[in-house]
Formats: C-alpha cells, structure tokens, sequence
C-alpha cells in the first residue's frame, strides 16, 4: 500500500500558525528588515517556520531575483571547526539562520595549505553567492574586502578593531577592551605576574587585540609587560596544553594565566594540574568566548562571554538587509559588548 505523501507547509499555514499576516512571513523569511515587525514577532515566524518545516521556494525566488540563494562564509581555516568551538557555534548558527530563510551557506576559508591568501574573493569574482560574512581575517587581509564592497556585494565583517572598517558593516566585538578587564580583574584579586596564552598567531587581528588588553590592563596598574609570560598556542586544547608546559618548563613564577580563548584555557588546566599546581590557589586561571563547556570545567572558568550565537544572527541579519536593497546610505555598525563570567577558577565568586 502506497502511503499518501505529505504536502509541504505553506506561506499561508505559517502566517495562520504565527498569528501574523502572510506579507509578515514574506518580510520575515527573506530577511527584510524596518517594516516594523518586532524582534519577538520575527523570532515567533522563524521558529513556526521551522517547527513546521517550511521552506521557501528558493528556485522561483532565484529567478525572479536573478540571486543564487547562496551566502558565503570566510573563516581562516576549515580544521578550526573541529577544536575552536566559538567558530563552531557561529558557523552552525548561521547555517541554521540560512536554512530558515530558505538559503544554503557556503563556507570558504583564507588561509588552508594550498589556499591562495585572499582567494575568497573568487566567490565575488563569480557571482556565485549573494553575500558574504568574514570572520576573523587577518590584518593583512583588510584589502581583499575593498574588493568585494567595489564589486557592490554585499559584505559583513566580524571584527575586534573598534572604528577600523567605518565603510563597511560590521559586527564589533571590542577583544582589547574585553581582554583588558579579564586581566583587570585578576589584578584586583592581588596578582601582579600573570601569564599571557594566545589562541594563535598574532596576525589574526582578534587574537592580536587580546594580546594588547592583557598589556594594557598591566601598564594600567603600573606592571611590568614581560614577554617572558607569554606564549603562543594554535586553537586546539592540545595546542594550549603544549603552551603551558613550554610556558612552566622556562621556570618563570607566576600566579594568574590569562588564556586567549577556552579552549586553551582547558588545555592549561590540564599542563598545571600535571605540575602539581592548583587552580585557583596557586595559579588563578581566566579564559574568553564563554564556551558551553567552559562551566563544567573543574573548576568551572571564569571567562569573557562573546555570544558567537548572537554575533551570527545579528551578522545575517545586517546582510539580508542589504541583499535585500534595504539599508541606509550608511553601513550599519553593531557592537557587542563581551561579559566577564566569574567562576571558581579566579579564586572569586563575585
């Protein structure tokens, strides 16, 4: 016996759902944005949209708009997502916004073996996508993006450098200021020799800004920068295990870390649990991104929380807006502010 097959939902059967009018739907689902449809009526139709498994005839909406239906991603490298769980949340984010929308997202990456430095803007060259949203490009990347915005694509860069992109859109995340009031705070429990582990290199505009707010919290407080307390690790816990051991094998006496990213913060906890160090008592141990594992460290991690997951819906959102020709002259400038979490890592609970 052949079963009868189930007709997809439609536009109409959301809006009947949602409470909304079917031009809200449309409004909502294509990503355009000032009809003054409130956040909480936008979230209500993506999530009946999803629950229902609706999607958008992207086919028909290509033709009739000459798109492909198609928004490309730029992260450094496609490895990354297997240990750096901040670009792992904002990638998988986006993917889920994309699909709700009735669009397929295309990951590129700046900087694998064999990649040419910049060769994402092939993708813009080709016209095959209609919109892109950068994520932690380094500094000497910055030109590539003049390319794109001359080629009239539209284009949403994730960026820690306040006022460093004024021509394009951006979702800001101030990494040096964040950075400055981890350390601060460790400096206000009495540490003075604290330790500095980077995520990666410092040609990663993000990861160089965390490195100056370490730095300028301690010549805030009238503390030596020694560069001796730092070290360098590459995304992975493995990495920052490495780092921290390279760190303690120098012999420098130090009572704070502050770590680039979580996951080389649980690297560390690892390299001085093995070195008979106790954390907090003896080295006092802070991280950033708020990863969800980071509150089931032991101890659980004081951290900087950078909502990558908010970072993503309000980067696709900016894009949509201009994919869909409705912005202002200027480009939108979003800021987020990093959040300091104090857990029992620090040696604080307040």
């Amino acid at each position: 016996m052949t079963l009868p097959s189930q007709k997809p939902p439609t536009s109409a059967e959301v809006a009947r759902q949602a409470a909304v009018s079917r031009t809200t739907v449309s409004f909502v689902l294509n990503g355009v944005l000032n009809r003054g449809i409130s956040e909480a009526t936008r979230e209500r139709v993506l999530a009946v949209a999803r629950s229902m498994g609706y999607q958008p005839n992207a086919a028909a909406r290509s033709l009739a708009s000459g798109q492909t239906g198609t928004v490309g991603v730029v992260i450094p490298k496609a490895a990354h997502l297997y240990v750096d769980a901040f670009l792992a949340q904002l990638v998988a984010t986006v993917n889920e916004q994309c699909h709700a929308l009735g669009l397929k997202m295309l990951i590129e990456t700046t900087d694998d073996e064999g990649r040419e430095p910049g060769g994402f803007v092939n993708l813009v060259r080709g016209r095959s996508i209609d919109g892109l949203i950068v994520a932690n490009l380094r500094t000497s990347e910055h030109a590539h993006l003049d390319k794109i915005t001359e080629a009239g694509i539209p284009l949403v860069v994730l960026t820690s450098r306040p006022r460093e992109l004024p021509h394009l859109a951006t979702v800001l995340s101030d990494t040096a200021k964040a950075a400055c009031t981890a350390v601060q705070h460790l400096i206000k429990l009495g540490h003075q020799d604290i330790a500095f582990i980077s995520f990666a290199q410092p040609e990663y505009e993000s990861v160089h800004e965390r490195e100056l707010g370490w730095q300028q919290a301690l010549k805030q407080a009238n503390l030596a920068v020694r560069r001796d307390l730092v070290e360098y690790a590459d995304i992975s816990a493995q990495s920052g295990y490495d780092a921290a051991r390279r760190l303690l094998a120098r012999g420098v006496k130090f009572t704070a870390l502050f770590a680039g990213n979580d996951t080389i913060a649980f690297g560390a906890l690892r390299a001085l649990h093995e070195a008979s160090l106790r954390v907090p008592q003896d080295v006092a141990v802070v991280g950033y991104d708020d990863i969800p594992m980071a509150a089931f460290a032991t101890p659980p991690l004081t951290t900087m929380h950078s909502d990558p997951i908010g970072q993503a819906q309000m980067a696709l959102k900016l894009l949509m807006a201009q994919i869909n020709a409705d912005t202002s002259a200027e480009p939108v400038q979003h800021e987020v502010s990093p959040q300091l979490l104090i857990r029992a890592s620090c040696g604080a609970l307040t």
